[in-house]
């Protein structure tokens, strides 16, 4: 008969194990502060945390000083954006499991507001200039002439051209990872490409020539750089650089 060594029954226990990590966040307080500084804080975590509970922690805990957006904690509302270990994420979505160091290290992790718009205290940034540009692009559908007497039919097909942009949830973690818009902030911005390309390719909206001028400016779509730093930080995972090359296109080919 064939022994079988039995599998180590670590993993479940380990995903409950307390551990100990650091943040080190940027902190900014307008009222006190000349410039942001770093602070760190020492925080109790299992690796089925989400990065947003060890924030909450420091604010319930260890300064209630601390100001960050949130609000469902499920990946749906876009507010939790920030820059985690330097790259654009949303503290909702992303498990300690994926960010602690490897054969029991101390793990830091760094956090700072997302770039490219104004801090106004701490990891909480001024969205105005955002929302500018997104309503800037007609975010919603336009058709002339008479009302219809029934509902406007689309095809399963129709429908697909444009789906991926739909996902998109407004946390500006594409525009504010995007080297144009952090050197210059007049430009539109990728989320604010994107939500145009959702109407601009829905065979429902007659609006779409009047989206293209919009972006045919000088602070429009010609800025894009195609680095796909946009398409690397999207929560959602979209094609970013996709849909902005699609509304080049557009714009070149005069065929949407």
């Amino acid at each position: 008969m064939t022994s079988v060594a039995e599998a180590p029954a670590s993993s479940a226990s380990d995903e409950h194990t307390p551990i100990t990590v650091t943040l080190k966040i940027l902190r900014f307080n307008p009222e006190v502060d000349t410039e942001p500084h770093w602070e760190s804080y020492d925080v109790p975590a299992q690796r089925t945390d989400r990065l947003l509970n060890l924030l909450f922690y420091v604010k319930d805990y260890i300064d209630g000083t601390f100001s960050f957006r949130r609000s469902c904690a499920h990946g749906v509302c876009g507010s939790d954006a920030m820059q985690i270990n330097g790259i654009n994420r949303l503290a909702c979505k992303v498990l300690m499991k994926d960010l602690l160091e490897k054969n029991g290290k101390k793990t830091t992790i760094t956090i700072a507001p997302i770039k490219g718009l104004t801090t106004l205290k701490d990891l909480y940034v001024d969205m105005d200039p955002f929302f500018e540009a997104y309503r800037a692009i007609k975010p919603y559908l336009i058709t002339y002439g008479n009302e219809p007497t029934r509902e406007r039919i689309q095809s399963q097909a129709d429908r697909d051209r444009f789906d991926d942009t739909t996902k998109c949830i407004l946390c500006a973690c594409c525009t504010s990872s995007c080297p144009v818009y952090w050197n210059d902030g007049s430009y539109f911005g990728p989320a604010a490409i994107v939500n145009a390309h959702r109407f601009i390719f829905d065979s429902r909206d007659e609006g779409a020539e009047e989206r293209l001028d919009i972006l045919n400016d000088g602070e429009g779509v010609w800025r894009c750089r195609t680095t796909f730093n946009c398409t690397d930080a999207c929560p959602r995972g979209i094609q970013v650089t996709k849909a902005i090359q699609e509304v080049k296109r557009a714009l070149l080919f005069k065929r949407v």
